[in-house]
């Protein structure tokens, strides 16, 4: 793997197998801020207007144990290339990518890594959607742009932003969507989430992670504790949000997505959706077809 900059494409000789020039499909490895390799690939749109090759594209950040080549990821990523270009990529520790799970933390550097790529690619709206731990990341990396901006206007910070996570200077997304997201750390209120701490946090979990989920979680405690979904959705404003969550979410009750909403003010929408469980394994098609039209709608007001 050569080096680059953070977020720039690098090549690697071992997988992904393929890349091509131009506006079409690519797969390759980015380098984040702080050197992990990541797996990720590029669709382009199909459909519409807004494929143009500077058009939109929408960035697909997975749940957690989750990477670019699950069923259910490439089932998202089809439908929103009705919408737009598509980047998938594979978070620190999962699938080929580099690196260890931080569970949250700085995956928001390989998220932002995947943003830069698809602006470098010429994309001039880029919206970011995100599932479960993708949904938390989604809302951090927007937050951590807006909040470097008040720091500079303002001189100061008026938050805990992501200075921890490798001098996160965020690139600028147009349109965020998180689904099935938590509001807050540590929250073990349902049996899945207990069961995920203990994977997490236990030595036989993580080996149970690495061989049994193709996940690799990184041993060590958050240190320091980066800001939660709640304490950074009032720094997304103006830039559009849309909260979406399951009644059935097993892991994350409706007080999440409610906090969320709340902390966010005017500054978001939200879609309670009946019958619906959790992250991408849970939304259909029509869902999926229905947040790619907000994404598309939403960027293109926002960027005029």
């Amino acid at each position: 793997m050569s080096s680059g900059s953070a977020g720039h494409v690098t090549r690697s000789t071992g997988r992904p197998e393929y890349e091509t020039a131009g506006r079409g499909p690519a797969r390759t490895f980015l380098r984040t801020a702080d050197g992990v390799p990541v797996d990720a690939a590029y669709t382009p749109g199909r459909g519409t207007s807004e494929t143009a090759p500077d058009g939109l594209a929408v960035v697909v950040a997975h749940g957690f144990t989750g990477d670019l080549e699950r069923p259910h990821v490439r089932r998202a990523a089809d439908a929103f290339a009705q919408y737009g270009a598509v980047v998938t990529f594979s978070f620190r520790g999962h699938g080929a990518s580099g690196g260890h799970s931080t569970v949250g933390d700085r995956e928001v550097l390989d998220l932002d890594a995947a943003v830069r790529w698809a602006r470098e690619l010429g994309h001039t709206r880029v919206a970011t959607v995100g599932f479960s731990m993708g949904g938390s990341v989604v809302l951090r990396q927007a937050a951590a742009r807006n909040a470097a901006v008040v720091a500079e206007h303002r001189g100061r910070t008026e938050a805990r932003t992501e200075a921890h996570a490798g001098a996160l200077t965020a690139t600028t997304v147009d349109a965020v969507v998180a689904v099935s997201a938590p509001a807050r750390w540590y929250y073990r209120g349902t049996a899945p989430m207990r069961r995920l701490h203990w994977l997490v946090t236990r030595p036989v979990g993580r080996a149970v992670g690495r061989y049994g989920l193709r996940t690799r979680i990184h041993h060590r405690d958050w240190d320091p504790v980066p800001a939660s979904p709640v304490e950074s959705v009032p720094l997304i404003a103006p830039t559009p949000l849309l909260i979406v969550h399951g009644d059935r979410d097993g892991y994350f009750p409706l007080d999440h997505p409610r906090m969320l909403a709340e902390a966010a003010g005017d500054g978001a929408e939200l879609w309670l959706e009946h019958g619906m469980g959790h992250a991408e394994n849970a939304a259909d098609d029509a869902l999926l077809h229905r947040i790619g039209h907000w994404t598309a709608a939403h960027t293109a007001a926002h960027t005029n």
